[in-house]
């Protein structure tokens, strides 16, 4: 069942999410290559504790941290660890939050130092399939729509789409329904309407879309080991315009001041 959201529950979800962009831009004040991914984690959970609200992941299904992190081929759900970062690397930061009853998501794929052009393209066209999404989060579109409008662009750039994993609503819940693929067909799936919040979150392959699990039964990496991008906003349905409730300004702004990563993501 799908559960439509009052503007005061929308406002509480909006807080959580705000306080998950502030908890990326953290990471993105340290993120460097030396450092390693267990290390970012606790900054993460610190913060997220530290004012007031529980990290949402951390003992989801049995999850073991804070934040989900995904180096180069691993698309989602990687566990933070002790190998440290290298100038190259790519990493998506997923994180979650719960506050005042109600759940925060958002991810951002960080580069580590300066990256290849033919994966920077891939970042930046990765960012673009969210803005083109969140364009198509707006009362009378349906969600084939929303998941086409992704689709063609990432196909449309020479990438491919993972479908095995999706967006999905929040609230109480961190998954709820609808599921909110990354492909699809126009004018398939319910009609999107007012109230609804949902989590958008392309994952895009510079190779191929097959994906295998892990033997950790989390991690999930492109079967052809080439890079793959992931980003995440958490969104509320509106009437002519979707309402962004995260953002990634606090992350752009830690970048900016981050000697070690001049490259942000537009």
């Amino acid at each position: 069942m799908v559960h439509y959201k009052t503007t005061e529950e929308i406002e509480y979800i909006r807080q959580s999410s705000l306080l998950v962009a502030k908890t990326l831009a953290e990471v993105a004040k340290e993120i460097r290559p030396g450092i390693t991914t267990r290390m970012l984690d606790s900054i993460a959970e610190t913060f997220i504790r530290d004012h007031g609200a529980i990290p949402g992941f951390k003992g989801y299904q049995g999850f073991p941290a804070t934040l989900c992190m995904s180096p180069n081929e691993v698309v989602v759900h990687g566990f933070p660890g002790d190998n440290e970062l290298k100038e190259g690397d790519i990493l998506s930061v997923d994180c979650g939050v719960l506050m005042n009853g109600y759940y925060g998501d958002s991810a951002y794929t960080f580069a580590i130092g300066e990256i290849s052009d033919l994966v920077k393209r891939l970042l930046k066209t990765t960012y673009q399939c969210l803005l083109i999404g969140i364009d198509h989060a707006v009362e009378g579109y349906t969600l084939g729509d929303l998941s086409y409008s992704i689709q063609k662009h990432a196909e449309d750039h020479g990438y491919t789409v993972v479908r095995e994993l999706v967006g999905h609503g929040l609230g109480r819940g961190l998954h709820e329904e609808p599921e909110v693929p990354n492909f699809g067909k126009k004018g398939n799936g319910m009609t999107l309407k007012e109230g609804l919040v949902i989590a958008i979150e392309p994952m895009i392959n510079l190779g191929q879309r097959f994906v295998v699990q892990g033997k950790d039964g989390w991690t999930i990496r492109t079967a052809d080991r080439k890079p793959s991008a992931h980003f995440e906003h958490t969104v509320a349905v509106g009437k002519g315009k979707a309402d962004v409730l995260s953002t990634f300004d606090y992350v752009k702004e830690a970048l900016l001041n981050n000697q070690h990563n001049s490259i942000i993501i537009h």
